[in-house]
Protein backbone atom coordinates (compact mmCIF):
# COMPACT_ATOMS: atom_id res chain seq x y z
CA UNK A 1 0.00 0.00 0.00
CA UNK A 2 1.28 3.43 -0.92
CA UNK A 3 1.54 6.22 1.84
CA UNK A 4 3.26 9.75 2.17
CA UNK A 5 3.39 12.08 4.68
CA UNK A 6 1.69 15.44 2.67
CA UNK A 7 3.72 18.70 2.68
CA UNK A 8 1.15 20.66 4.20
CA UNK A 9 -0.76 19.39 6.58
CA UNK A 10 -4.22 18.41 6.11
CA UNK A 11 -7.27 16.77 8.80
CA UNK A 12 -5.17 14.32 9.48
CA UNK A 13 -3.34 14.85 12.47
CA UNK A 14 -0.17 13.73 10.38
CA UNK A 15 -1.29 14.64 7.19
CA UNK A 16 -0.99 11.08 5.83
CA UNK A 17 -2.01 10.61 2.64
CA UNK A 18 -3.92 7.62 0.83
CA UNK A 19 -4.84 7.34 -2.69
CA UNK A 20 -8.45 5.56 -3.90
CA UNK A 21 -6.53 2.85 -4.34
CA UNK A 22 -5.02 2.37 -1.07
CA UNK A 23 -8.45 3.08 0.66
CA UNK A 24 -9.95 0.16 -1.59
CA UNK A 25 -7.80 -1.91 -0.62
CA UNK A 26 -7.94 -1.08 3.17
CA UNK A 27 -11.99 -1.42 2.94
CA UNK A 28 -12.07 -4.11 0.55
CA UNK A 29 -14.18 -2.33 -1.63
CA UNK A 30 -14.80 -2.06 -5.68
CA UNK A 31 -13.02 0.91 -7.22
CA UNK A 32 -14.38 3.11 -9.52
CA UNK A 33 -12.86 5.95 -10.96
CA UNK A 34 -9.27 7.67 -10.68
CA UNK A 35 -7.31 5.27 -8.41
CA UNK A 36 -4.66 8.01 -8.14
CA UNK A 37 -6.91 10.35 -6.25
CA UNK A 38 -5.32 11.06 -2.64
CA UNK A 39 -7.50 12.34 0.12
CA UNK A 40 -5.73 13.62 3.14
CA UNK A 41 -9.42 13.78 5.58
CA UNK A 42 -12.51 12.78 6.03
CA UNK A 43 -15.44 14.64 6.04
CA UNK A 44 -19.50 14.80 5.31
CA UNK A 45 -20.25 14.94 1.99
CA UNK A 46 -21.80 18.54 2.28
CA UNK A 47 -18.57 20.02 3.05
CA UNK A 48 -16.24 17.69 1.45
CA UNK A 49 -13.15 18.92 -0.15
CA UNK A 50 -11.25 17.53 -3.19
CA UNK A 51 -8.67 16.39 -1.04
CA UNK A 52 -11.32 14.50 1.57
CA UNK A 53 -13.09 11.33 1.44
CA UNK A 54 -16.89 10.87 2.29
CA UNK A 55 -19.72 8.54 2.30
CA UNK A 56 -22.83 7.26 1.57
CA UNK A 57 -25.07 4.97 2.90
CA UNK A 58 -28.91 5.67 2.36
CA UNK A 59 -30.40 7.08 -0.82
CA UNK A 60 -32.23 10.08 0.94
CA UNK A 61 -28.55 11.84 0.58
CA UNK A 62 -28.59 11.17 -2.86
CA UNK A 63 -28.43 15.03 -3.33
CA UNK A 64 -25.67 15.96 -1.35
CA UNK A 65 -23.95 13.18 -2.61
CA UNK A 66 -24.48 15.02 -6.33
CA UNK A 67 -23.07 18.07 -5.47
CA UNK A 68 -20.41 17.27 -3.07
CA UNK A 69 -16.53 18.18 -3.77
CA UNK A 70 -15.19 15.09 -1.96
CA UNK A 71 -12.31 13.55 -4.08
CA UNK A 72 -13.23 9.75 -2.71
CA UNK A 73 -16.87 8.34 -1.54
CA UNK A 74 -17.64 5.18 0.44
CA UNK A 75 -21.15 3.93 -1.22
CA UNK A 76 -23.16 1.31 -0.90
CA UNK A 77 -24.17 -1.59 -4.30
CA UNK A 78 -27.47 0.38 -4.43
CA UNK A 79 -26.32 3.56 -4.26
CA UNK A 80 -23.36 2.93 -6.44
CA UNK A 81 -24.58 4.52 -9.76
CA UNK A 82 -25.88 7.51 -8.51
CA UNK A 83 -24.35 10.75 -9.72
CA UNK A 84 -21.73 12.03 -8.39
CA UNK A 85 -18.49 14.39 -9.15
CA UNK A 86 -16.10 12.33 -7.14
CA UNK A 87 -12.98 11.08 -8.65
CA UNK A 88 -13.02 7.86 -7.40
CA UNK A 89 -15.93 5.77 -5.58
CA UNK A 90 -15.57 2.57 -3.55
CA UNK A 91 -18.69 0.38 -3.18
CA UNK A 92 -18.51 -1.31 -0.29
CA UNK A 93 -21.42 -3.07 1.71
CA UNK A 94 -21.49 -1.12 4.54
CA UNK A 95 -19.64 2.41 4.26
CA UNK A 96 -19.60 3.10 8.34
CA UNK A 97 -18.32 -0.20 8.77
CA UNK A 98 -15.82 0.37 6.36
CA UNK A 99 -15.44 4.06 8.15
CA UNK A 100 -13.73 2.30 11.28
CA UNK A 101 -10.36 1.14 9.69
CA UNK A 102 -10.23 4.54 7.66
CA UNK A 103 -10.53 7.01 10.89
CA UNK A 104 -7.34 5.48 12.89
CA UNK A 105 -5.23 5.86 9.33
CA UNK A 106 -5.98 9.92 9.31
CA UNK A 107 -6.73 10.65 13.04
CA UNK A 108 -4.47 9.14 15.96
CA UNK A 109 -6.07 8.87 19.13
CA UNK A 110 -4.13 11.00 21.66
CA UNK A 111 -1.33 9.17 22.86
CA UNK A 112 -1.36 8.27 27.27
CA UNK A 113 1.59 8.90 29.10
CA UNK A 114 2.10 6.72 32.20
CA UNK A 115 3.18 7.87 35.87
CA UNK A 116 1.52 9.33 38.79
CA UNK A 117 1.53 12.99 39.06
CA UNK A 118 2.80 14.40 42.11
CA UNK A 119 -0.35 16.19 43.18
CA UNK A 120 -2.06 12.97 42.89
CA UNK A 121 -3.57 11.64 46.14
CA UNK A 122 -3.26 7.72 46.95
CA UNK A 123 -4.54 6.75 49.93
CA UNK A 124 -3.43 3.35 52.18
CA UNK A 125 -3.67 0.02 50.91
CA UNK A 126 -4.04 0.73 47.17
CA UNK A 127 -3.23 -1.50 44.58
CA UNK A 128 -1.92 0.01 41.38
CA UNK A 129 -0.78 -2.27 38.04
CA UNK A 130 1.11 -2.03 36.01
CA UNK A 131 1.78 1.48 33.53
CA UNK A 132 -1.20 3.79 35.29
CA UNK A 133 -1.46 7.49 33.91
CA UNK A 134 -2.65 9.56 37.00
CA UNK A 135 -3.54 12.87 36.51
CA UNK A 136 -3.69 16.08 38.60
CA UNK A 137 -5.42 16.42 41.24
CA UNK A 138 -6.80 12.91 41.21
CA UNK A 139 -7.63 11.29 44.33
CA UNK A 140 -7.53 7.80 44.82
CA UNK A 141 -9.57 6.26 48.14
CA UNK A 142 -7.83 3.86 50.81
CA UNK A 143 -8.11 -0.09 49.61
CA UNK A 144 -8.88 0.75 45.55
CA UNK A 145 -7.39 -1.26 43.17
CA UNK A 146 -6.27 -0.40 39.77
CA UNK A 147 -5.32 -3.04 37.17
CA UNK A 148 -2.48 -2.47 34.37
CA UNK A 149 -2.77 0.47 31.97
CA UNK A 150 -6.02 1.85 34.07
CA UNK A 151 -6.15 5.88 33.26
CA UNK A 152 -7.56 8.35 35.83
CA UNK A 153 -7.99 12.04 34.46
CA UNK A 154 -7.24 14.87 36.18
CA UNK A 155 -9.61 15.69 39.06
CA UNK A 156 -11.30 11.96 39.10
CA UNK A 157 -11.93 10.43 42.18
CA UNK A 158 -11.54 6.55 42.85
CA UNK A 159 -13.72 5.83 46.14
CA UNK A 160 -12.33 3.76 48.85
CA UNK A 161 -12.52 -0.63 47.64
CA UNK A 162 -13.29 0.21 44.13
CA UNK A 163 -12.03 -1.93 41.38
CA UNK A 164 -11.16 -0.93 38.35
CA UNK A 165 -10.31 -3.66 35.70
CA UNK A 166 -7.30 -3.37 32.75
CA UNK A 167 -7.50 -0.20 30.16
CA UNK A 168 -10.37 1.41 32.15
CA UNK A 169 -10.08 4.69 31.02
CA UNK A 170 -11.26 7.63 33.11
CA UNK A 171 -11.70 10.97 31.77
CA UNK A 172 -11.54 14.49 33.94
CA UNK A 173 -13.63 15.25 36.72
CA UNK A 174 -15.75 11.36 37.16
CA UNK A 175 -16.53 9.94 40.22
CA UNK A 176 -16.94 6.66 41.28
CA UNK A 177 -17.88 5.44 43.96
CA UNK A 178 -16.75 3.53 47.06
CA UNK A 179 -17.04 -0.35 45.96
CA UNK A 180 -18.20 0.33 42.23
CA UNK A 181 -16.50 -2.68 40.12
CA UNK A 182 -15.56 -1.69 36.47
CA UNK A 183 -14.59 -4.31 34.41
CA UNK A 184 -11.90 -4.58 31.62
CA UNK A 185 -11.68 -1.71 29.05
CA UNK A 186 -14.30 0.35 30.53
CA UNK A 187 -14.75 3.97 29.37
CA UNK A 188 -16.24 6.75 31.62
CA UNK A 189 -16.61 10.40 30.00
CA UNK A 190 -15.91 13.41 31.81
CA UNK A 191 -18.34 13.86 34.56
CA UNK A 192 -19.73 10.14 35.05
CA UNK A 193 -20.74 9.66 38.22
CA UNK A 194 -20.72 5.68 39.17
CA UNK A 195 -22.11 4.07 42.33
CA UNK A 196 -24.45 6.85 43.85
CA UNK A 197 -26.94 6.59 46.03
CA UNK A 198 -29.95 6.20 44.33
CA UNK A 199 -33.63 7.81 45.02
CA UNK A 200 -35.15 6.05 47.55
CA UNK A 201 -37.47 7.42 50.27
CA UNK A 202 -39.68 6.66 53.26
CA UNK A 203 -42.30 9.03 54.38
CA UNK A 204 -41.98 8.68 57.96
CA UNK A 205 -43.69 10.99 60.31
CA UNK A 206 -42.82 14.69 59.49
CA UNK A 207 -40.33 13.84 56.91
CA UNK A 208 -39.37 11.29 54.19
CA UNK A 209 -36.56 9.38 55.54
CA UNK A 210 -33.75 8.45 53.27
CA UNK A 211 -32.80 4.47 52.70
CA UNK A 212 -29.69 3.54 53.19
CA UNK A 213 -28.18 2.09 50.10
CA UNK A 214 -25.47 -0.69 50.27
CA UNK A 215 -26.22 -2.65 47.23
CA UNK A 216 -23.57 -2.53 44.60
CA UNK A 217 -22.69 -0.87 40.99
CA UNK A 218 -21.24 -3.29 38.78
CA UNK A 219 -19.45 -2.26 34.78
CA UNK A 220 -19.13 -5.23 32.74
CA UNK A 221 -16.24 -5.31 30.07
CA UNK A 222 -16.30 -2.74 27.50
CA UNK A 223 -18.74 -1.03 28.53
CA UNK A 224 -18.56 2.64 27.90
CA UNK A 225 -20.37 5.76 29.82
CA UNK A 226 -20.86 9.09 28.48
CA UNK A 227 -20.25 12.52 30.09
CA UNK A 228 -22.77 13.10 33.04
CA UNK A 229 -24.28 10.45 33.02
CA UNK A 230 -25.16 8.42 36.43
CA UNK A 231 -25.54 4.96 37.81
CA UNK A 232 -26.79 4.86 40.51
CA UNK A 233 -25.43 1.86 43.04
CA UNK A 234 -28.14 -0.39 43.93
CA UNK A 235 -30.81 -0.60 47.64
CA UNK A 236 -29.34 -4.13 48.63
CA UNK A 237 -29.12 -5.19 45.19
CA UNK A 238 -26.56 -4.98 42.59
CA UNK A 239 -27.09 -2.45 39.57
CA UNK A 240 -25.40 -4.29 36.53
CA UNK A 241 -24.15 -3.01 33.28
CA UNK A 242 -23.62 -5.58 30.65
CA UNK A 243 -20.63 -6.15 29.03
CA UNK A 244 -20.59 -4.26 25.38
CA UNK A 245 -22.80 -1.76 26.76
CA UNK A 246 -22.99 1.56 26.03
CA UNK A 247 -24.51 4.89 27.01
CA UNK A 248 -24.79 7.99 25.63
CA UNK A 249 -24.45 11.14 27.43
CA UNK A 250 -27.09 12.52 30.32
CA UNK A 251 -28.35 9.01 31.12
CA UNK A 252 -29.53 8.58 33.95
CA UNK A 253 -30.02 4.85 35.42
CA UNK A 254 -31.58 4.19 39.18
CA UNK A 255 -31.16 1.43 41.93
CA UNK A 256 -30.96 -2.03 41.04
CA UNK A 257 -31.20 -1.75 37.55
CA UNK A 258 -30.09 -4.38 35.35
CA UNK A 259 -29.05 -3.43 31.49
CA UNK A 260 -28.30 -6.61 29.78
CA UNK A 261 -25.00 -6.81 27.08
CA UNK A 262 -24.48 -5.06 24.06
CA UNK A 263 -27.66 -2.31 24.76
CA UNK A 264 -27.25 1.43 23.73
CA UNK A 265 -28.85 3.62 25.51
CA UNK A 266 -29.09 7.40 23.65
CA UNK A 267 -28.97 10.86 25.14
CA UNK A 268 -31.23 11.91 28.27
CA UNK A 269 -32.76 8.27 28.68
CA UNK A 270 -33.75 7.72 32.05
CA UNK A 271 -34.30 3.96 33.43
CA UNK A 272 -36.33 4.05 36.98
CA UNK A 273 -34.96 1.72 39.89
CA UNK A 274 -35.19 -2.43 39.42
CA UNK A 275 -36.19 -2.44 35.80
CA UNK A 276 -35.07 -5.00 33.70
CA UNK A 277 -33.31 -3.99 30.47
CA UNK A 278 -32.24 -7.57 28.03
CA UNK A 279 -29.78 -8.09 26.09
CA UNK A 280 -29.76 -6.33 22.91
CA UNK A 281 -31.82 -3.24 23.03
CA UNK A 282 -32.14 0.16 22.08
CA UNK A 283 -33.65 3.14 23.66
CA UNK A 284 -33.39 5.97 21.61
CA UNK A 285 -33.41 9.34 22.95
CA UNK A 286 -35.36 10.67 25.60
CA UNK A 287 -37.03 7.03 26.63
CA UNK A 288 -38.18 7.25 30.32
CA UNK A 289 -38.55 3.72 31.82
CA UNK A 290 -41.03 3.12 34.64
CA UNK A 291 -40.02 0.82 37.80
CA UNK A 292 -39.71 -2.55 37.75
CA UNK A 293 -40.65 -3.30 34.36
CA UNK A 294 -38.64 -6.03 31.68
CA UNK A 295 -37.91 -5.03 28.75
CA UNK A 296 -37.20 -7.81 26.55
CA UNK A 297 -33.96 -8.82 24.35
CA UNK A 298 -33.57 -6.98 20.68
CA UNK A 299 -36.26 -4.16 21.55
CA UNK A 300 -36.17 -1.00 20.07
CA UNK A 301 -37.57 1.90 21.97
CA UNK A 302 -38.41 5.27 19.75
CA UNK A 303 -37.22 8.26 20.98
CA UNK A 304 -39.34 9.51 23.61
CA UNK A 305 -41.60 6.58 24.02
CA UNK A 306 -42.72 6.70 27.74
CA UNK A 307 -43.01 2.75 29.36
CA UNK A 308 -45.32 2.08 31.76
CA UNK A 309 -45.42 -1.95 30.97
CA UNK A 310 -43.04 -4.74 29.93
CA UNK A 311 -41.75 -4.80 26.07
CA UNK A 312 -42.37 -8.16 24.72
CA UNK A 313 -38.52 -9.46 23.10
CA UNK A 314 -37.72 -8.05 19.82
CA UNK A 315 -40.33 -5.58 19.19
CA UNK A 316 -40.27 -2.14 18.17
CA UNK A 317 -42.41 0.26 20.13
CA UNK A 318 -42.56 3.97 20.37
CA UNK A 319 -45.46 6.69 21.72
CA UNK A 320 -46.35 7.88 25.23
CA UNK A 321 -47.75 5.83 26.52
CA UNK A 322 -45.40 3.36 24.48
CA UNK A 323 -47.61 0.85 22.40
CA UNK A 324 -46.24 -1.36 19.67
CA UNK A 325 -45.06 1.16 16.62
CA UNK A 326 -47.74 0.44 14.23
CA UNK A 327 -50.43 1.38 16.48
CA UNK A 328 -48.97 4.37 17.88
CA UNK A 329 -48.33 5.68 13.91
CA UNK A 330 -52.13 4.83 13.54
CA UNK A 331 -53.34 6.60 16.76
CA UNK A 332 -50.96 9.53 16.14
CA UNK A 333 -52.84 10.01 12.33
CA UNK A 334 -55.94 9.59 13.96
CA UNK A 335 -55.20 12.46 16.40
CA UNK A 336 -54.05 14.58 13.43
CA UNK A 337 -57.65 14.42 11.67
CA UNK A 338 -59.17 15.80 14.77
CA UNK A 339 -59.09 19.31 13.99
CA UNK A 340 -61.06 18.36 10.70
CA UNK A 341 -63.99 16.70 12.28
CA UNK A 342 -64.24 18.69 15.02
CA UNK A 343 -64.89 21.56 12.38
CA UNK A 344 -66.79 19.36 10.19
CA UNK A 345 -68.92 19.04 13.81
CA UNK A 346 -69.13 22.67 14.66
CA UNK A 347 -70.42 23.55 11.07
CA UNK A 348 -73.11 20.63 11.57
CA UNK A 349 -74.05 21.96 14.41
CA UNK A 350 -74.34 25.60 13.14
CA UNK A 351 -76.45 23.96 10.55
CA UNK A 352 -79.08 22.79 12.83
CA UNK A 353 -79.52 25.67 14.65
CA UNK A 354 -80.05 27.69 11.66
CA UNK A 355 -82.95 25.09 10.90
CA UNK A 356 -84.28 25.09 14.25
Amino acid sequence: MTAERAARGGGGEDGLVLTAADVAQLVHGELKGDAAVVVRAIAPLDRARADELSFCASAKYAPFLESSAAGVVLVTPELAGLPSAAGARIVVAKPHDALLSLIPRFYRAPGRTPGIHPTAIIGSGVRIGEAPSIGPYAVIEPGAMLGDRVTVGAQTVVGAGARLGDDVQLYAGVTVYANAQLGRRVIVQSGGRIGADGFGYVFRGDRHEKIPHVGGCILEDDVEIGANSTIDRGSIDDTVIGAGTKLDNLVQVGHNVRIGRLCLLMAQVGVAGSAHIEDGCILAGQVGVAGHLTIGAGATLAAQAGVFGDIPAGETWSGYPARPHKEALRAQAAMFKLPGLLRRIERLLARSEEDA
